[in-house]
């Protein structure tokens, strides 16, 4: 009788243990995937600042330029290269840091769009150094420079969370877990192996 008491008692407190620490590593894993999105969602605010401001970049160099007797070939061009690259991002908008197929996808999109941005602007300094002086021109060019900054700030401050839940997620005992919940690794953001290089600008 005292036995069976006994082995009743352990397998509570077994039962008890596994239910806390489920719970416990459930609730943890929930949060840091609500800070996971919260953080993304900034990232994104972020990016779509920057699509939307292209357009109006772009306009302000062709009602500038249509002053210009030529048009030089570099801005056609960079133009050119500024559109394809935000049809791309455009198309790659939906992506989530659930999808790491197309979470890589947006991620080689945005830079693809960043590259592009910088030839452009600079093929208009070249091209058109009085327009250096054009308010709009130049509250524009801020404001992209700007959202730059706060874009790799947002980076940063998703990969620092994505980095901890996904330690969260795959270390034991929580990784058992994790796999029952149904919680996995999300992806990180892949270095551009261009960014360090300075856009080339040709006339």
């Amino acid at each position: 009788m005292k036995k069976s008491l006994i082995a009743i008692i352990v397998l509570v407190v077994l039962a008890l243990g596994l239910f806390f620490s489920g719970k416990s590593a459930y609730n943890n894993m929930v949060t840091l995937e609500q800070d996971v999105d919260q953080t993304w969602a900034k990232v994104e605010v972020q990016y779509q600042r920057r699509m939307d401001l292209i357009p109006n970049l772009v306009s302000t160099v062709k009602g500038y330029a249509e002053h210009e007797s030529s048009t030089y070939e570099s801005v056609t061009r960079a133009r050119a290269g500024l559109s394809e690259a935000y049809d791309q991002a455009r198309g790659t908008e939906s992506a989530t840091p659930g999808d790491a197929k197309s979470f890589e996808a947006l991620n080689q999109a945005q830079n693809k769009l960043r590259s592009a941005l910088d030839i452009y602007v600079n093929a208009v300094r070249e091209a058109y150094p009085d327009l250096k002086a054009n308010e709009q021109f130049m509250g524009l060019q801020a404001q992209l420079e700007g959202t730059e900054n706060r874009i790799a700030t947002e980076r940063g401050r998703y990969t620092d969370i994505v980095k901890e839940y996904n330690v969260a997620v795959k270390r034991f005992p929580a990784n058992i877990w994790a796999g029952i919940f149904g919680f996995s690794a999300k992806p990180q953001f892949s270095a551009d192996a261009e960014a360090a290089k300075a856009p080339q600008v040709e006339f």
